[in-house]
């Protein structure tokens, strides 16, 4: 790992991948990500920062004085803040990554290699893994499609203890293979420039959540293709910067997955899955309130406050964050 202030040679990048990091207040995992980043050579890293109050900027100016860092006033959600650091590159190719991640020797160039041998591809998610070294699972179906509904439900729980079926099931099949998926998860996407200018970039009204899935969703729709690569990994610790905004988390999740069903899908369709959500949401908040009167001072009390709190601002549509800058991703 690089020591503190040590940089690559301009000589010994690779010319055809850039690295963006989406940060906000997690200052120490950042420093561990751009470690890793450089080792691997890129074109050019670019930090966007959303507001961090916790040192990050100034960290980043310290120890990674080549980095180009992009300092935001404000919390711009993390679609925003990617769209803004992909158009401070100029590399045919662009490796996204949450500040959570730890880029593991090799990536790059495979994940480059792969795209330039695969001009249809648009965008390539990397084998994900949790600090453990265990698989992280990174490809799903869209969401309000036949699929997902195996992927989650209790139908999706019963394939997945067949053993011919499992390979076939999003949440248990092998990662062994490169292949094409629906879409893959942000915390490590490589772009292609060229694909990802054709389509606008990511669509900023999505806060946070769902920013990919529908970014793979437009793609998809003009014929380029996202592909799963099991040859590069990136250990992903996930949810650095949100386990202490559960409740603006749960809120935002719903309403990036209610904005994609308006976006995507009939008006019938977004109206029946409009309703699942609610009725789902509304037998959550039953539960979680019986469950922390009956519990009382448990340990899980603040947990199930933070839940009811959500769900109640759910069925109330109150889907405004209710402080913009202040939330992460």
């Amino acid at each position: 790992m690089l020591q503190r202030g040590e940089t690559v040679s301009v000589g010994a990048r690779m010319a055809s991948i850039a690295v963006v990091i989406v940060n906000y207040n997690t200052r120490d995992y950042l420093r561990e990500c751009l470690a890793t980043v450089l080792l691997e050579a890129p074109y050019q890293v670019v930090v966007v920062d959303n507001a961090s109050s916790d040192g990050s900027v100034e960290m980043v100016r310290a120890c990674y004085p080549s980095v180009k860092l992009h300092e935001n006033v404000l919390n711009r959600g993390y679609g925003a803040a990617a769209n803004q650091g992909i158009a401070d590159c100029s590399s045919e190719y662009v490796l996204l990554l949450n500040s959570d991640t730890l880029v593991h020797a090799g990536a790059l160039h495979a994940l480059a290699a792969y795209l330039d041998q695969h001009p249809e591809v648009a965008i390539v998610g990397p084998r994900l893994v949790n600090p453990d070294g265990t698989l992280q699972l990174s490809c799903y179906p869209f969401p309000g499609t036949f699929k997902w509904f195996l992927h989650y439900e209790v139908s999706g729980q019963l394939i997945r203890r067949v053993p011919i079926l499992r390979d076939y099931q999003r949440r248990t099949w092998p990662h062994t293979k490169a292949q094409p998926v629906p879409w893959v998860m942000g915390a490590a996407l490589t772009i292609r420039r060229e694909a990802f200018e054709a389509v606008g970039g990511f669509d900023e009204s999505f806060f946070m959540y769902c920013e990919e899935t529908d970014l793979c969703y437009r793609l998809k729709s003009v014929d380029w293709q996202v592909h799963f690569v099991p040859t590069a990994t990136v250990m992903h610790v996930g949810q650095a910067s949100t386990n202490q905004y559960r409740t603006e988390m749960a809120v935002q999740h719903i309403a990036s997955r209610l904005l994609f069903y308006r976006k995507h899908y009939s008006r019938l369709r977004f109206t029946l899955l409009n309703l699942m959500i609610r009725g789902t949401v509304l037998a959550r908040l039953l539960f979680d309130i019986y469950r922390r009167r009956v519990n009382g001072d448990s340990s899980q009390s603040t947990r199930m406050a933070s839940d009811i709190a959500a769900w109640r601002r759910v069925l109330l549509s109150q889907w405004k964050p209710k402080a913009v800058r202040h939330l992460p991703r």
